[in-house]
């Protein structure tokens, strides 16, 4: 197939299944539109491939999951933990994410355009997540390793129970989880801010006017293997 011809993938006619089959018989390199996803649960999850994936409408639970080389771009908003488990690959959600985006994500980047719900970040594991907007409560709860960086404001608890991963907010943080302290800018924080900013193409985030959370460590019970992979 010509990786420049884009296959359409009708979600209403085909069903999740049927899409799911569909993207596992696909070569790399090629350009899929998902049509009429009509809130489905479970598009594109546990893919390998490294293709192009537009999902035109909104998407529910676990788009995305699970998956390590794939590119999502969602025209239009998410469900519950949109990226979960993460391995590597670009999630960009033109819209809002509902609870625990990026959860447990290893790798790769999440990208909100608009506000992402509670408990964002939740158990990160290494992965990037960038939201332009606001963040609910508990967002980075158990997060291990990764960097969240939050254009907006933040919810209560922020980074409660928080291990190595960092948290840049642009915004204002409403209250600390246990175990988080606001922590000074490095220039090595604002560089990793401004390439943050750079891959998720936002352009309101002053990487010189952020604020760093991370762990105070006085309940640190955690053993960090090499290179903060986990």
């Amino acid at each position: 197939m010509d990786a420049l011809t884009q296959t359409v993938l009708n979600c209403r006619e085909l069903g999740v299944t049927g899409v799911n089959r569909a993207l596992r018989q696909l070569p790399d390199g090629s350009s899929v539109l998902i049509a009429e996803p009509r809130g489905a649960h479970n598009i594109g999850v546990g893919m390998m491939g490294k293709w192009d994936i537009t999902v035109d409408g909104n998407a529910g639970y676990y788009l995305g999951g699970l998956c390590d080389g794939p590119n999502f771009t969602v025209n239009g908003s998410v469900g519950w933990g949109v990226g979960e488990n993460l391995m590597s690959g670009l999630i960009r959600v033109i819209g809002n994410a509902s609870e625990s985006a990026g959860a447990s994500a290893h790798g790769g980047l999440l990208v909100i355009t608009g506000d992402a719900s509670l408990r964002c970040g939740i158990s990160l594991k290494g992965g990037d997540i960038a939201v332009a907007g606001g963040v609910g409560h508990m967002t980075a709860f158990l997060a291990q390793a990764g960097n969240i960086l939050v254009g907006g404001d933040a919810g209560d608890s922020l980074g409660d129970s928080l291990y190595e991963a960092v948290i840049y907010v642009g915004g204002k943080v409403k209250s600390l989880g246990s175990d988080a302290k606001i922590s000074e800018m490095t220039a090595t924080d604002v560089a990793k801010v401004k390439e943050l900013a750079a891959a998720a193409g936002f352009d309101h985030i002053d990487a010189e006017n952020v604020t760093k959370v991370s762990s105070a460590k006085t309940l640190y019970n955690f053993d960090a293997l090499k290179n903060q992979r986990y």
